[in-house]
């Protein structure tokens, strides 16, 4: 019997089981005996089953909610090298698609917009290839070639992808096209449905992250800064071109903008019409382009009194012109001392530049300039008062705009004004040139007149060979460099005008009773200052750029207007006062007496040709030429307009600044000009210790009087000064090598062999009562000299025509006629 039946005895089944059993003693303890394996209960099974799907359960719910850190893991480094790579073809490397092409998790809960979600790790998979096939380019030096255009979307790349190939037509820049958006396409798809072909010479680099169509704004933002970072580090590129802003992603903007400023680098955002009126900045070159943000203009216009007509034209074509996103220039008014009505009206409600309805904060860029004397004062007082209007505070990227109220602009006369400033002014292949240094500034006027306004004025014109031999060569027209300011629309350069302040300054301080008379040169139709910067001009060797486009069309930059003129205020007030007893008009008999008046007393209108302002794109007026003109290929025209070669135009220069410095700037002979930059001190000598006239040659005036314009007073006699015994040894020493040359005492020099012609320039030198013979240098200077003197009117003559012997120590006994224009 089993232990649970002998304990359990009373049971009726297991009593039942022991009835066959035999009976034997009852072993009431416990005994060992091997048992056999059971069957273990269903609910133990179950048990274990629901343990198990608990610490599941468990695990999957801890794991999901951990907190996900708040910075992106740090990316181990690879020291391993950079594989190399062959150099790219024209059209650029194929694209390694080495990015993952499953979408990133998507989270539950976006923090942004359901497209753009994923803030993971910056990888850039395509780009070290471009970058690092582009070595032979250079772009390890901070000065180079290269030239980056950068879109962020389709949209702006179809707008710059037609002038990135443009620009890389010309040769003139090395052209790199950057993709930094989150499009998905390929860059071979992107150059195909933009027409990209052989042709099309440009570097082509995809600076797109992985999982770009699926990344949020700020990592976007980063990858677009941490992708032109690289770029610097390889391409150290000198200007970035992006679209509108209004057309590029908000992220790229940002980035562009700032990471830009931090490496020093031009940013230029095109507006929305690049393609089509701003293709010209395509022929510019990279050192031209990153000047770009760095130029300033400041205009400046002098407003004569009753011109509110011509004022109000001159300033409503000013406010419509283009300026293709680009900062508008300063305006200076300088008003008189009566203002009409309209123009008070208009200036009041004048707001330059307009207002940005974005909300920016507005700064008004005008200053008005109101005179207080009604009087109008001298020409001296007017050439100040004009001349000080503007003083540049960067000198070599600030610069002036002078403009007269006649003028009427074209609406793209900006255009052509930066077009021309930052080729002829900022390029890489022209600057630091003798052309460029020797640069007044340009003109945006062709004028019809010399500037002594007695003929036309003729341009010079190039000869052009036909491609058809049997055809002959035609006369085209071609932009030229006069040595002859304009007052009507022209920009000075910032350190010119400088140098301009510098000669005025030294010019008015000079003693009027010492200086020679001189006859003007500038007409008094232009205003009084213009004489003496062409005398700068011609002491230095200064020229102007003056475009001349095409002889068929009738438009131009800026239209003068002759209908409305006024002559310059310090001009127009020669005539003889009147009393009050004369102001009253004349008893006529009708019948005998008729209404007369003379034409002298009114000004004469200039001849002129109509032209209208340009209305189409600067292209249309720019040669079609892929080689662009340089300075040094275009005429040189001297103040008189005749065609100079340069060296006869370089010895001219040094001639005037000789006979001036001697004349004006009361130097002496034995002195040494020092050249400083913007300065213009060494013409002048009346502030100087060294000055001493026993050493200074008594010239004649016709080098400082060559040029054209009306007949002045006839010039004063200039005084010698006596001091102690110089002078007296110096004439005694000339009388002695007088009588060694066979002339008699107060007779006349004998013509015969063996004779000595006497002059001042070419006398020996006397220090301390020793004579001394003339360098060669000094008498080679003397001959350019006597080409361009003259001698004064009034000067006394005996019968002979000579000079007497008193006067033969001042002045010279040359005869040559003055040469007009």
């Amino acid at each position: 019997m089993s232990l649970l039946g002998r304990l359990f005895a009373n049971d009726e089944e297991l009593g039942k089981k022991d009835d066959d059993r035999k009976p034997g003693k009852i072993n009431v303890l416990p005994t060992w005996s091997v048992r056999k394996p059971t069957r273990s209960a269903p609910w133990h099974r179950r048990r274990t089953v629901l343990y198990g799907l608990i610490a599941c359960i468990t695990l999957y719910l801890f794991f999901k909610n951990i907190p996900a850190p708040d910075h992106p893991p740090i990316a181990r480094p690879n020291y391993t090298k950079p594989p190399r790579h062959n150099p790219p073809t024209t059209t650029g490397p194929k694209d390694i698609d080495e990015s993952p092409a499953q979408k990133p998790p998507h989270p539950e809960k976006p923090s942004e917009a359901e497209k753009h979600y994923y803030d993971g790790p910056i990888k850039f998979y395509k780009l070290a290839v471009s970058l690092h096939a582009i070595a032979r380019l250079r772009g390890h030096i901070e000065v180079n070639r290269n030239v980056l255009f950068a879109a962020s979307n389709l949209r702006s790349a179809s707008e710059l992808i037609p002038i990135a190939c443009e620009m890389a037509s010309w040769g003139r820049n090395d052209v790199h096209f950057a993709i930094m958006g989150r499009d998905d396409l390929g860059m071979e798809e992107i150059k195909v449905l933009n027409g990209v072909d052989q042709h099309c010479i440009v570097d082509w680099h995809d600076a797109r992250p992985d999982f770009s169509p699926w990344s949020s704004d700020s990592r976007m933002e980063v990858s677009v800064s941490a992708a032109l970072g690289h770029i610097q580090t390889f391409m150290h590129p000198q200007v970035v071109i992006t679209d509108d802003p209004s057309r590029e992603d908000g992220f790229f903007t940002r980035a562009i903008r700032a990471k830009t400023f931090e490496l020093g680098r031009t940013v230029i955002e095109l507006p929305t019409d690049a393609s089509e009126h701003l293709m010209w900045i395509a022929r510019l070159d990279s050192g031209s382009l990153a000047a770009w943000q760095t130029t300033y203009v400041d205009i400046l216009i002098h407003a004569p009194p009753y011109s509110s007509g011509s004022l109000l034209r001159l300033l409503k074509s000013i406010e419509a012109a283009d300026y293709f996103g680009h900062r508008r220039p300063h305006l200076t008014i300088e008003l008189p001392a009566d203002i009409d009505p309209p123009t008070w009206a208009y200036l009041e409600g004048l707001t330059w530049p307009p207002l940005d309805w974005s909300g920016a904060p507005h700064t008004s860029q005008v200053t008005l300039r109101h005179r207080i004397p009604r009087q109008a004062g001298t020409a001296e007082e007017a050439s100040i008062r004009h001349v000080e209007s503007f003083y540049p505070a960067r000198p070599a990227n600030s610069h002036v705009l002078v403009l007269s109220p006649q003028v009427e602009l074209s609406p793209h006369y900006f255009h052509f004004l930066m077009y021309y400033l930052l080729e002829y002014r900022y390029s890489s292949s022209t600057r630091g040139t003798a052309q460029v240094r020797n640069l007044v500034g340009l003109s945006l006027d062709l004028p019809y007149m010399h500037l002594n306004d007695s003929m036309l004025f003729t341009p010079p014109t190039t000869t052009q060979k036909s491609k058809d031999s049997d055809k002959k060569p035609t006369e085209e027209p071609t932009s030229f460099l006069w040595q002859a300011p304009n007052s009507n629309a022209a920009l000075y350069f910032g350190d010119k005008w400088i140098e301009f302040h510098s000669f005025l300054t030294s010019r008015l301080a000079l003693d009027p009773a010492r200086q020679p008379g001189r006859r003007k040169i500038v007409s008094e139709l232009y205003p009084a200052w213009l004489e003496y910067l062409q005398e700068l001009m011609r002491a230095r060797g200064y020229t102007m750029l003056y475009p001349n486009f095409s002889e068929g069309t009738r438009d131009s930059i800026a239209s003068v207007h002759y209908e409305l003129f006024h002559p310059p205020e310090e001009f127009s007030s020669k005539a003889k006062p009147t009393s009050e007893a004369d102001t009253s008009p004349p008893i006529l008999d009708p019948k005998t007496e008729t209404f007369t008046t003379d034409p002298n007393e009114y000004p004469k209108s200039k001849p002129h040709k109509e032209s209208t302002p340009l209305t189409s794109n600067l292209l249309s007026l720019l040669p079609s030429s892929k080689t662009p003109f340089h300075l040094s290929d275009l005429p040189f025209l001297s103040h008189e307009g005749n065609q100079l070669d340069p060296p006869i135009f370089e010895s001219a220069t040094r001639a005037f600044a000789n006979a001036f410095r001697r004349q004006i700037g009361q130097c002496p002979v034995t002195y040494k000009p020092k050249l400083e930059p913007m300065r213009a001190d060494d013409l002048f000598c009346n502030d100087r210790n060294d000055n001493d006239d026993d050493g200074r040659a008594s010239l004649g005036l016709g080098e400082l009087n060559r040029g054209s314009g009306p007949p002045g007073p006839p010039p004063r006699p200039v005084q010698p000064v006596i001091k102690d015994e110089s002078e007296v040894r110096q004439s005694e020493f000339l009388a002695h090598l007088r009588r060694q040359g066979g002339e008699k005492e107060g007779g006349v020099q004998p013509k015969g062999k063996g004779a000595m012609e006497m002059t001042d320039e070419g006398k020996a030198k006397v220090k301390d009562g020793v004579g001394e013979k003339p360098s060669e240098n000094e008498r080679e200077e003397n001959e350019d000299e006597d080409a361009y003197d003259e001698p004064p009117a009034d000067e006394p003559r005996d019968k002979s025509g000579k000079l007497s012997d008193e006067k033969k120590s001042e002045q010279d006994t040359r005869d040559e006629k003055p040469r007009g224009w």
